[in-house]
């Protein structure tokens, strides 16, 4: 007689039962959704379980703290852009290839798109919205507008946030330096010419 009960509570050699992973894994519905957060067992570490439901997510934006409740499959790009109407970051390719929706998280430039809005909780996010002070642009910012660097615009705001963090880390970068630097980003339009000028623009200016 085999043993294929998929209901009964056999532990795996991971420490999580066959129950448990049906529940992990969505693969049965008589068998109710996980809520919250929870821990389990796997391979003799504790390993927590979020979702499927909605559970807290606090995200600190542009020096702000947003308390939300997302289910953990939403990405920072979607929480930016549905949850808190923050629509500087675009959503174009939404597979981390095209850089439209770059922006900080800590220092690091990310793509939005591709980062679980549950990752990014106690780090600050930073987005094209808050470079802009007291009604000023950013001197990347005036940059773009100086050298007609844009032209549809999708591509421009994850721009401007690759080309800030890149001038931050390499203040006195070389031609060469500026098309490596901002090749994470691509550009439909083909501004290419305008965009290096820009960044160009602002590293002699700060030399």
């Amino acid at each position: 007689m085999h043993d294929d009960d998929p209901e009964k509570p056999v532990e795996e050699s991971g420490g999580v039962s066959r129950r448990d992973f049906l529940k992990i894994g969505g693969m049965t519905a008589a068998v109710p959704l996980v809520t919250g957060t929870r821990t389990v067992q796997a391979a003799g570490e504790p390993v927590k379980v979020y979702g499927p439901g909605r559970v807290p997510v606090q995200l600190t934006v542009n020096g702000e703290k947003h308390n939300l409740q997302l289910e953990p499959r939403v990405t920072l790009l979607d929480a930016l852009r549905d949850q808190l109407e923050i629509t500087g970051a675009k959503r174009v390719c939404d597979r981390g290839e095209c850089g439209a929706c770059t922006v900080l998280l800590g220092d690091k430039a990310i793509y939005a798109c591709s980062v679980l809005a549950i990752e990014a909780q106690g780090k600050p996010i930073t987005t094209v919205e808050s470079l802009m002070q007291e009604g000023n642009l950013h001197p990347v910012q005036q940059a773009f507008v100086d050298n007609d660097a844009s032209q549809c615009g999708f591509c421009t705001p994850g721009f401007v946030v690759a080309a800030k963090v890149f001038l931050d880390q390499h203040p006195n970068p070389s031609a060469e330096d500026i098309r490596r630097g901002l090749s994470g980003n691509f550009c439909r339009c083909g501004t290419y010419h305008g965009i290096q000028g820009a960044i160009a623009q602002v590293a002699q200016k700060g030399a």
